[in-house]
């Protein structure tokens, strides 16, 4: 693996710093370019921006595809969209992990590692990055990632890297318990340098990947810490300005070469929302009219509104997950009754339209809260008669796709689900008749498989990663 930091000056500029031994007297270079003339906050901006990639990037986009979130309508999208997919797909993403980001957080820790707000921020990012990564892949290099001293790292059980992350996000936590006051962080584009706001993302974060390990329990207790209002979500906010390397990443990839390629269409998450849709998700307590509007995109053209819009924020990590992660573990751990209220605080949000931009001055919205009579055999919410609890987290799980739009939260579940719990998993249809089976998992990267020679022969898209067999 490469031992290179990058810095982003946006989100696809990069400067590359090269660590390799430097030859004698290179103050005589005045071209030459080392770490020690960089502030070393500088570089959690460049991971900062990096993350954003990760969760909006190319990868996120065919998971989204493969969940029937989005279509791939011409050229590559539509190759990608009917399962059609090599490993070149995944060298960006590898770059920007490895590269652009977790060799950028550890000089971090290294040379600041004694201020605990840049260490604790450094750490959560980690924490989501490498979660991302982990989730995609199944099992990647982490222990040994990053050490100047390896060059083939080895690849880490898919679970064990989780529990490093769980451990690392409970120092980070701590971490940020120590700090003084709320520090202002320039290049913290995210909360600012807010250590209450940080803390309580990264409560957040553990409790997703105890779901994505199906640590139920564990889950529970993390989301209790969680993120606990919509303010207090994670965005990234793009900039207002005339630099298009700084709009929402779907408008400047609409606003680009791939016009027409990918979008909306009639997906299956659009006839979901779709009022006049008789397999829809609206009744007579939802009407998800103005949230549809909101989430379309146009793939003919970009748009200033909406999911899409130039400015439009980027959720990364949000009060909607930590309330719908409290809801599901709530009513696994209990019944029914012990997740509603969560549901319910998350609905009357969502009454409130604010998340739907100005679309809901005109268009209609509508989430009057659930009770327990609606989810018993035959309730709006149960119309083929299984078991209430089952039909609260069908409804939960449904929420969550809606609600993580865009997002990994769809992909995630549905592999999740897939085997253990597919009576309440969102029954998202392949894309093309002729397959037999959901993608399941990401290649890695060539560049991986053909440096790294502890790298395992790689597996195909419809091998479960090891926590979903």
């Amino acid at each position: 693996m490469k031992k290179l930091l990058y810095i982003f000056l946006s989100l696809t500029l990069l400067m590359t710093f090269g660590c390799e031994d430097l030859v004698d007297d290179i103050n005589d270079n005045p071209n030459k370019i080392t770490t020690d003339n960089i502030d070393p906050r500088l570089f959690l901006k460049g991971a900062l921006l990096v993350d954003v990639q990760m969760n909006y990037g190319h990868l996120p986009r065919i998971a989204s595809m493969w969940s029937g979130q989005l279509i791939g309508f011409q050229s590559l999208y539509k190759t990608l969209y009917e399962y059609n997919i090599t490993a070149a797909e995944s060298e960006a993403t590898w770059e920007d992990a490895y590269q652009g980001a977790l060799n950028q957080l550890r000089f971090v820790q290294e040379e600041l590692g004694d201020d605990p707000i840049y260490l604790g921020i450094s750490q959560v990012v980690e924490a989501h990055i490498v979660g991302n990564m982990a989730s995609l892949f199944g099992d990647i290099p982490y222990r040994e990632a990053a050490e100047p001293e390896i060059d083939d790292p080895m690849f880490d059980p898919q679970a064990q890297v989780f529990a490093d992350l769980q451990a690392l996000l409970d120092d980070a936590i701590q971490t940020l318990e120590s700090v003084d006051g709320s520090p202002n962080v320039e290049p913290d584009i995210f909360y600012g340098g807010d250590p209450t706001l940080w803390i309580e993302a990264a409560w957040t974060l553990k409790a997703r990947y105890y779901v994505l390990t199906k640590q139920y329990a564990e889950a529970l207790s993390a989301a209790q810490n969680g993120i606990s209002s919509p303010e207090n979500s994670m965005y990234y906010k793009p900039i207002d300005d005339s630099n298009q390397d700084n709009d929402n990443l779907f408008f400047k990839l609409l606003n680009g070469s791939r016009t027409g390629d990918i979008g909306t269409g009639n997906s299956f998450a659009m006839q979901l929302l779709d009022v006049d849709n008789p397999d829809s998700r609206n009744h007579a307590k939802t009407n998800e009219e103005a949230r549809k509007a909101y989430l379309t995109i146009d793939e003919s053209r970009a748009v200033e509104t909406g999911f899409a819009g130039r400015v439009e924020p980027m959720p990364l990590i949000t009060y909607a997950e930590n309330q719908l992660i409290l809801a599901e573990t709530a009513a696994r751990a209990g019944d029914l009754s012990d997740g509603l209220p969560y549901l319910n605080e998350l609905r009357a949000e969502l009454d409130e339209a604010s998340t739907f931009d100005v679309l809901a001055d005109t268009l209609a919205y509508s989430y009057e809260p659930f009770v327990a009579a609606d989810f018993a055999s035959g309730g709006i919410e149960n119309p083929d008669g299984i078991a209430a609890d089952r039909a609260f987290l069908r409804e939960v799980i449904e929420e969550r796709y809606v609600s993580g739009f865009g997002q990994l939260t769809a992909f995630n579940d549905a592999r999740r689900l897939r085997k253990s719990d597919q009576d309440i998993a969102v029954p998202i249809p392949l894309n093309i008749g002729s397959a037999t089976a959901y993608p399941e998992r990401f290649i890695y990267a060539n560049s991986e498989i053909n440096a790294n020679s502890n790298a395992p022969d790689p597996p195909g898209i419809l091998v479960p990663t090891p926590i979903n067999q």
